[in-house]
């Protein structure tokens, strides 16, 4: 997602209805919802976009054990620019995810599963994983949406790509 994002700035904004205008972020926070025992989180993940894959990791699982121990604090809860929900965790197929205001977007991604499919002109069994986007269309139009969905789809067929980036520089 940093990775992406990091290509479609208005996916990365926020929306400022006082002062009527768009603010477009110099940094990727991405908030990840989590379904704790007290109802829904969505602690971030600061500057996403200049960390390696496995710190990443690190601090997503480092979220995750503090949601579950009720040890996140404000700051956790904050600044977050974009927003993930994976209702596939808890066994769900498709949702339509509900934007965290005053972000303009966010992508859920639902359980995989195994469907029909055609490939080389034959029926045959593959893994289906079904995402889905919601985004304030008064700011992002579904040209931009496509185009962003489309990276994202190129990094989970092929992860590879982003080893290149690691820690959010170009490595090759």
């Amino acid at each position: 997602m940093a990775r992406a994002l990091k290509n479609h700035p208005v996916l990365n904004a926020e929306l400022d209805l006082d002062n009527e205008r768009i603010i477009y972020k110099n940094y990727i926070n991405i908030g990840i919802a989590m379904d704790a025992d007290e109802g829904l989180v969505v602690p971030v993940i600061r500057d996403a976009d200049k960390k390696s894959l496995m710190q990443v990791a690190t601090d997503l699982k480092d979220l995750i054990d503090r949601a579950k121990e009720r040890k996140l604090t404000l700051d956790d809860l904050k600044d977050g620019t974009f927003s993930i929900t994976s209702y596939g965790s808890i066994g769900g197929y498709f949702a339509v995810p509900v934007i965290n205001y005053p972000q303009v977007a966010i992508f859920g991604i639902g359980r995989m599963a195994e469907k029909p499919i055609v490939k080389d002109s034959q029926i045959a069994i593959g893994s289906m994983l079904p995402i889905s986007m919601s985004v304030d269309h008064r700011i992002v139009d579904g040209g931009e949406v496509a185009r962003f969905l489309n990276e994202v789809l190129d990094y989970l067929k092929d992860p590879l790509l982003l080893l290149a980036f690691e820690g959010g520089n170009h490595a090759i």
